[in-house]
């Protein structure tokens, strides 16, 4: 058997590069001999020096040695990890400056994808740009030779745990306790058989949830249930799967929730339920979304990727029929269990999973006057099929993914006929190079 050819060792001298662009992860493109290079910490328009982190046939990746030619819009970060956790990407980027950039990928998505020119933008919706973040899934791992517990979230492409003593982005509730969920956990036998927690933080309540491997102590369980009380956390824990979550502290806790103000909603959620992570976006975007969608009495409205009924329910308040449609049969009973608190009968929930061609339920039959998708970052292109069918004059499409939006934006407009009215970016996630945005289409 012939001997497998060993990789070329990596350079380990500086190289200097002009940065082109932003790719989508937030990383600096430059071109070196015709070869797309991907520089962490570099902006656009700066001349640097980097190092190579990888070299492959098509591109290779590298990090910022040195800043030559500082990007007018280059700041100082916040975070002192900032570089090694992998929680944030922009906050060497002023957040004015992090809007512009994200509307410039938009508008290139629609370009090169969709094959759509000059799209108008509607004004950037904004909020906080720190202490936003009210939903993380933060590693926690017991390090021998630190001799303690790092909570937090992993570091830049790397399995490990970022060392963080605070992190500005998460709501200060969880924020101010990093420190003190380490000391918990470092006092409890099973340090080294927990390996994460989840944050959930609603408008009156906070949980935690904490993933265990084996079965806690007594005093392990007092340890926690303490916790809970200083600090005024509700305190689940998981041993196996979702379904096995239960609470702790207190043994009935009440179930979060949040409010959209002026749409007259107060959802009530489980810790481990999908919801927005920034409320204060979610709200604005809720409210353009009923601006945009612009639902009448006697229209019947398609609410695709409906989750918890974030968009279903409001739209009920203002449409004769809404009817959602959710993979998660989890988050369509709660979207029930919404609708019957918010006083709302004109609603009809379906699960199906709308990423997969499949026998065509009742409710695809249907005709409807407007229609409402908010996909993951796969997008929605397996369900557009129908749209013809379907016979709406008017689509908003909620988008975190920019280049998915723009492939379904080329199929709205080039294969069903649909004009691209305007799209917009939306700051749900601020100091990271994730895009949240809005496109309206209407018929003809």
């Amino acid at each position: 058997m012939a001997a497998r050819a060993r990789k070329k060792p990596l350079p380990k001298e500086a190289f200097p590069a002009h940065i082109e662009s932003f790719a989508h992860d937030g990383r600096g493109v430059a071109h070196i001999e015709g070869k797309a290079v991907f520089i962490d910490g570099a902006l656009p328009g700066e001349d640097v020096s980097f190092v190579y982190t990888a070299i492959r046939r098509d591109y290779a990746e590298g990090k910022v040695e040195e800043v030559v030619t500082p990007a007018p819009g280059r700041v100082q970060p916040r975070c002192p990890s900032f570089g090694v956790c992998g929680g944030c990407s922009f906050q060497h980027l002023a957040d004015a400056a992090q809007i512009e950039e994200k509307e410039k990928l938009l508008a290139d998505q629609f370009r090169h994808i969709g094959k759509i020119e000059d799209v108008p933008l509607w004004p950037p919706l904004t909020g906080p740009h720190w202490g936003y973040r009210r939903k993380a899934r933060l590693g926690v791992k017991y390090v021998l030779k630190k001799g303690r517990v790092l909570v937090g979230f992993r570091e830049r492409s790397s399995p490990f745990i970022a060392d963080l003593a605070s992190c500005a982005v998460l709501h200060p509730k969880v924020d101010e306790r990093l420190q003190d969920m380490s000391e918990l956990i470092g006092s409890l036998g099973i340090k080294d058989r927990l390996p994460q927690i989840e944050v959930a933080v609603g408008d009156e309540r906070a949980a935690l949830v904490f993933r265990i491997l084996e079965d806690a102590s007594p005093d392990d369980l007092d340890r926690l249930k303490a916790f809970g009380i200083r600090f005024e956390f509700d305190i689940y824990l998981q041993r196996h799967g979702p379904d096995s979550i239960v609470p702790l502290y207190p043994e009935n806790p009440p179930m979060l929730s949040y409010s959209l103000l002026n749409q007259g909603i107060e959802f009530r959620f489980k810790p481990t339920d999908f919801t927005q992570i920034n409320i204060d976006i979610n709200r604005k975007m809720v409210d353009r979304v009923m601006e945009v969608l612009d639902p009448a009495p006697g229209d019947a409205v398609l609410d695709l990727f409906c989750g918890i009924g974030n968009f279903t329910l409001p739209i009920g308040k203002r449409a004769s029929r809404v009817i959602g449609v959710e993979g998660s049969s989890e988050s369509v009973e709660r979207a029930r269990e919404n609708a019957e608190v918010n006083g709302l009968d004109n609603l009809e929930f379906h699960v199906a999973d709308l990423c997969q061609s499949s026998d065509e339920p009742e409710w695809a039959k249907r005709r409807y006057d407007r229609i409402l998708l908010d996909p993951s970052r796969a997008g929605a292109e397996e369900v557009l099929s129908y749209v013809p069918r379907w016979g709406a004059s008017r689509i908003v499409y909620v988008s975190c993914n920019p280049s998915t939006l723009a492939r379904d934006a080329g199929i709205l407009v080039h294969r069903h006929g649909y004009r691209l009215v305007r799209a917009g970016v939306m700051d749900m996630f601020p100091q990271t190079a994730h895009v949240e945005s809005i496109a309206l289409f209407e018929k003809g």
